[in-house]
């Protein structure tokens, strides 16, 4: 019977089921959950560090671009970038040479010349006739640089004229470029050996043609030798 409007039996209902309990993940899974979530985490560590470091070198290129077209002359209008001045009060133990173009150069149609006013190094070795010439037997480092515009095949050489080979010059370094035909390219093209060279060698340097030759700063083209 009820008592104060409550029935005193509460009806329970057998047929009611508990909820239904998550599954549990296997170790394996948990794993792979785990490692997934850890790759995910280095990849973008990763991509920060990519976009960062993007950041500085295209940051450094603009600044070396600006500082680039600010400093760059032309040779031809008789201004130019010289090297620092050699000291006078100092001699090297060696004979040495080292030569860089200038506005006084005036190159033949193959052969490069070299400047005599752009402070050059020349020490127990002599410049003629657009050549170096050695005065003291020896084992030598011989070396040139380049800087040119081209679309096709560009020779970069350095021969010698000797008078123990009566039969011409002798190419002692050489140094091929080929660019493709549609565009013009800049480049740069080195070459450099040791020789054994006797007194009264010549050396020069010689490329395909000498208006290829690109002329702004006058370190961007040089030539030299040292005793070693």
């Amino acid at each position: 019977m009820a008592q104060d409007g409550y029935p005193s039996v509460y009806v329970v209902d057998s047929h009611v089921t508990r909820p239904p309990v998550p599954p549990r993940l296997k170790k394996g899974q948990r794993r792979a959950g785990m490692a997934q979530t850890l790759l995910v985490l280095l990849v973008s560590v990763a991509l920060c560090g990519m976009t960062i470091e993007a950041c500085f070198i295209y940051h450094l290129y603009q600044t070396q671009s600006a500082r680039s077209a600010s400093s760059s002359k032309q040779i031809g209008a008789g201004d130019v970038t010289f090297p620092t001045k050699w000291p006078s009060d100092i001699h090297p133990s060696k004979p040495v040479a080292h030569l860089t173009d200038g506005y006084d150069v005036v190159h033949g149609k193959q052969v490069m010349a070299w400047s005599m006013t752009a402070d050059p190094l020349l020490y127990e070795m002599d410049y003629k006739d657009r050549s170096l010439i050695i005065q003291k037997e020896g084992f030598y480092y011989v070396y040139s640089k380049v800087y040119f515009t081209d679309n096709s095949v560009f020779h970069h050489l350095v021969d010698m004229r000797t008078e123990k080979y009566t039969g011409g010059s002798i190419t002692l370094l050489e140094s091929r470029k080929y660019s493709p035909r549609s565009i013009k390219t800049r480049s740069n093209s080195y070459v450099g050996g040791v020789f054994h060279l006797y007194k009264n060698d010549a050396l020069y340097v010689k490329v395909s043609n000498t208006t290829k030759i690109e002329r702004h700063k006058s370190y961007e083209n040089i030539f030299g030798a040292y005793m070693i």
